[in-house]
């Protein structure tokens, strides 16, 4: 128990393990209110505490929205440091990669705008500047699991050589694309996500209940916290460290 409440502390006591909680708090209070919201006015009592499961959602999210006004400047020391990706091996995850950082790091001054806007800091039409920040976030996602789909090829090519001249390492390519297969799943859900906030008629926009927002998110955000401890675990976190997970 002790250790366990070490784990959490240590967690929350970094930027991006603290992200992580409060975005699996947040869909997490999502899912369960949206749940208990749609049952019948008659049990007032669920149905009060899942409007209160909502709003704190809602708050949350608003509070990640906000920390993420000081993540530019770490998401382009990330990209900077990226470069034009001078060593990956593989030209397709190479600019698949450069692609994915663009699009991120656009992704900020837009949701910025958007927030800015929303707060009557500044005076333009912020609906247009959430759509563009959700189609960039949308469009992460999709590069993202186009590389997971290409870096899953090129291990397991690389399985087969470790069978016969690297047994001992046949082990960790496992790990890795397991994590690969993990960061498809998480991608997939938040994808979905995405879509459901882009305007209506664009595909299922717009049709997601709050459980199933909740639902996709928590899911995305539980696959985070995994994929992060196992990266601590093993010493080879590769990603935007200092920076939190992009978002419409």
């Amino acid at each position: 128990m002790e250790q366990s409440v070490e784990s959490l502390v240590r967690l929350l006591e970094s930027y991006r393990g603290r992200d992580k909680v409060i975005r699996t708090v947040c869909y997490g209070s999502q899912l369960i209110g949206g749940f208990l919201s749609r049952k019948a006015e008659a049990d007032v009592a669920s149905h009060r505490l899942g409007k209160s499961l909502l709003l704190f959602s809602a708050q949350l999210s608003q509070c990640r929205t906000v920390l993420r006004l000081f993540d530019d400047l770490s998401m382009l020391a990330y990209s900077h440091g990226y470069g034009l990706g001078a060593g990956e091996e593989d030209a397709g995850v190479r600019w698949i990669s450069v692609l994915t950082n663009v699009a991120d790091q656009l992704y900020y001054p837009c949701e910025h705008i958007a927030w800015a806007a929303d707060a009557e800091l500044i005076r333009v039409e912020s609906g247009k500047w959430w759509l563009f920040s959700t189609v960039l976030w949308g469009t992460s996602l999709l590069l993202g699991i186009f590389r997971s789909l290409r870096v899953l090829l090129l291990l397991k090519k690389n399985d087969k050589i470790s069978v016969v001249y690297f047994s001992c390492s046949r082990s960790w390519l496992r790990r890795q694309m397991q994590g690969e297969v993990l960061s498809i799943f998480s991608s997939m859900a938040d994808l979905s996500n995405a879509i459901h906030w882009m305007p209506p008629g664009f595909l299922w926009a717009g049709r997601f209940p709050n459980w199933l927002v909740g639902l996709m998110g928590t899911v995305s955000s539980l696959i985070g916290l995994i994929q992060m401890n196992a990266c601590d675990s093993d010493h080879g976190a590769v990603g935007r460290a200092a920076v939190s997970q992009p978002e419409g």
